[in-house]
């Protein structure tokens, strides 16, 4: 590789969500030169794919990131266009070097840090951190090539709304929040069956009142009492990353009351169609497979890397490496919109004590609420 192939800098950020731009903000804080790469047409994409009537879980008031508080009704919870308007517009605001539309496709290392290629283009960095989440590659089962083609059949990424369906009932395969959410619309215009169970569900009713009195509660027990810092934090991480968030919006007796039918885990396929473990084969028109996804990291080529092992998102088998917006990275809320900012804090903090710099930064006319800068 040439070196006037490359672009040198400080750090590379994969990944221009929310974890990604919070990392951002605390890099341009210690004045370093980096970039944040990000396979996607523009800031907040991941968000807009996403189905057309999803809202976010966290009133907006916990949905803001370092310097810009999310604006509006503090106790409404946004729309997913919504937060990607605002990630768009904290992108531009703190004028951050986002390049869009980089899929990085291998990340090596020499001697004096790593190489980011992402198709023609290549940086060479010090440090990279990798705030792609943890919702690389999809899950569903093998069984589900051995659907009947006449079967309509989305994951829950490609689902957008229930005009995706052809007549007939809906089968929705996995029972987290998307799925709940997904067979509750379907259950509107189509007789609707859920597979699977919960791992556990939101004691209260979700809404307004519960943003004011009770998500408080669990916003300080996801921030600081499930953390790896206490005994009982690290004793439940394991289970977080094992299992699906509970059920939040959307819960059972909701989906019982739509006249939604549950019905025990799908086992496999018998002449096209879906078999319960119960031995029942259902006759349905459309699968929806609400099973989640799977890290990949294997674009990762390093030496020596071990197990990728990142306590608080420092791997300490690769100097250099850092990982955020992993499921209970250090807390129970560090892949959400409430903790990301943390954890992004504290890696900067983790760069600045082995290395400091000081080439660019954010200014004091940034940091001001927009209000007073368009005074």
């Amino acid at each position: 590789m040439q070196e006037n192939q490359r672009t040198e800098v400080d750090t590379v950020v994969v990944g221009g969500g929310q974890a990604g731009l919070a990392m951002g903000y605390y890099l341009a804080s210690q004045h370093r030169n980096f970039v944040i790469l990000d396979e996607n047409p523009r800031a907040g994409a991941a968000w807009r794919a996403r189905w057309d009537s999803l809202r976010l879980f966290t009133p907006a008031k916990y949905d803001g990131l370092p310097g810009m508080p999310f604006p509006g009704d503090h106790l409404a919870f946004p729309t997913k266009d919504q937060l990607a308007d605002f990630l768009e517009d904290y992108s531009r605001r703190f004028d951050l070097p986002l390049v869009l539309g980089a899929r990085v496709d291998e990340v090596l290392q020499d001697a004096d840090g790593f190489v980011v290629v992402a198709g023609e283009q290549r940086w060479h960095a010090r440090n990279v951190v990798v705030a792609t989440g943890g919702h690389q590659l999809l899950k569903r089962p093998d069984f589900a090539n051995s659907l009947d083609r006449r079967i309509v059949q989305l994951h829950s990424t490609d689902y957008r709304n229930p005009q995706q369906f052809q007549q007939g009932p809906v089968l929705v395969v996995g029972l987290g929040n998307s799925g709940a959410e997904i067979a509750l619309e379907a259950s509107r215009t189509h007789q609707t069956f859920v597979a699977g169970k919960p791992s556990g569900e939101l004691p209260v009713r979700h809404g307004r009142a519960g943003a004011r009195f009770f998500l408080p509660v669990i916003r300080f027990l996801g921030l600081y009492v499930l953390t790896l810092n206490t005994p009982i934090g690290r004793k439940a991480a394991p289970g977080f990353k094992a299992m699906a968030a509970p059920l939040i919006r959307t819960r059972s007796k909701e989906l019982r009351a739509a006249g939604i039918q549950m019905v025990s885990r799908v086992a496999g396929i018998d002449a096209g169609k879906p078999v319960l473990e119960d031995g029942t084969t259902l006759d349905v028109a459309n699968v929806v497979w609400c099973t989640g996804y799977r890290e990949d990291f294997s674009w990762l080529k390093l030496q020596d890397a071990g197990s990728l092992d990142h306590p608080r998102g420092v791997v300490e088998s690769v100097p250099g490496l850092y990982f955020l917006g992993q499921e209970f990275q250090f807390a129970a809320a560090s892949a959400t919109l409430p903790g990301v900012g943390r954890d992004a804090r504290y890696l900067a903090g983790v760069m600045a004590s082995v290395r400091p710099a000081t080439q660019r930064g954010i200014t004091d006319r940034q940091r001001q609420p927009a209000e007073k800068r368009s005074a």
